[in-house]
């Protein structure tokens, strides 16, 4: 782990093409590299694809590197279109393949293109080492219309393309900050859309087993992941009154373990403490399993609700806890097909 490669970020490839670009335009210098100001006052160099003048402007194009990251922007093309204005002030543009934010709650406001303003001060800096002049800045990322269907965006209500992000300029190999930040908006556009009643899901299947049980809005349902306590905390900060978790038994169970990150890497599996629970509930009969799911659907359905019943129930009083007992908080069990198992509280806000 300690050879892995950093890399630079979608914000640093925007700054970088936007100084190579006014360096053209301003100066009459093509550049196979850059080097610009990272927020933390280090520097970095950038390789540069081409730069080319337009009609009124000038063109650069950066790779994004990752390093050893596995992004889904790795290698894209970030392309940077400057135009200079009579006035100093600086203007941003969404084009091919940025996104355009269309919902309250991010870091932009709706109708601006998705640059966040982290990205959007190193281009500022990187443009004022060639020019104190004013301009008109469109960013595009071709193919990132396509990319951005396998990102957050569309749930977070940014439409067309990707975000342009970084808060440091470099991208740490395998950090988690980038998609707790993801997580956190989610909650963050749904509290700001005026959502009191929000469902947390730790992913795809109670995703789906929301929308197929229940009487909801796309920004009602935040995704968690899996960081429960980073958005339990961030429901309480806002004063959520109603919440429900909603997810598979292997999944939840482990928040009555007292494992607020549940991922299996850091968490431990939770099928020995629900099997232990099933016994003391249910009497003898209770299948040996490896899994949650095989422990449920091996039950008779009597007994499985019963058990879903229950292991609800002790969900529902740690969350609740986690919330300050502050919340009217609910929770409900689906298996891996998405069938309901089970609940625990009061599901009426979101029937």
């Amino acid at each position: 782990m300690t050879n892995l490669q950093q890399g630079y970020t979608t914000g640093s490839c925007a700054a970088a093409a936007v100084k190579a670009a006014a360096s053209l335009l301003c100066r009459g210098v093509l550049c196979a590299s850059v080097d610009i100001p990272l927020p933390d006052r280090s520097r970095i160099q950038i390789p540069v694809l081409h730069v080319d003048l337009t009609d009124g402007g000038a063109t650069a194009a950066v790779r994004k590197d990752g390093g050893d990251d596995p992004d889904i922007t790795h290698g894209v093309t970030v392309l940077a279109e400057v135009r200079l204005a009579a006035d100093s002030e600086l203007s941003f543009s969404a084009g091919e393949g940025v996104g355009v934010v269309t919902r309250p709650g991010l870091s932009v406001p709706p109708g601006e293109p998705a640059i966040n303003p982290g990205p959007r001060r190193m281009i500022q800096a990187a443009l004022r080492e060639v020019t104190d002049r004013g301009a008109s800045i469109t960013i595009s990322i071709p193919g990132g219309r396509e990319l951005a269907a396998k990102t957050f965006n569309p749930r977070l209500g940014i439409e067309g393309g990707l975000s342009v992000l970084g808060t440091t300029g470099r991208v740490r190999p395998f950090s988690n900050e980038a998609m707790r930040a993801a997580l956190l908006c989610g909650l963050d556009v749904a509290v700001a859309c005026g959502v009191q009643a929000p469902v947390f899901v730790p992913g795809n299947i109670g995703e789906r087993a929301a929308r197929r049980h229940l009487r909801l809005t796309d920004v009602q349902i935040v995704d968690v992941g899996n960081e429960w306590g980073l958005l339990l905390d961030r429901a309480r900060s806002y004063g959520v009154r109603h919440l429900l978790a909603l997810g598979h038994p292997g999944k939840l169970a482990k928040l009555w373990m007292g494992q607020w990150d549940t991922h299996s890497a850091r968490s431990p599996v939770a099928v020995g403490p629900l099997t232990e629970l099933a016994r003391n509930l249910l009497g003898a009969g209770v299948p040996d399993s490896p899994t949650a799911e095989g422990l449920f659907m091996g039950l008779p359905p009597e007994q499985r609700v019963r058990l879903a019943a229950e292991l609800s129930a002790r969900i529902r009083a740690q969350v609740a806890g986690r919330l300050g007992g502050n919340a009217d908080v609910a929770v409900a069990l689906v298996n891996m097909a998405g069938d309901w198992l089970g609940e625990d509280g009061d599901l009426k806000p979101w029937k």
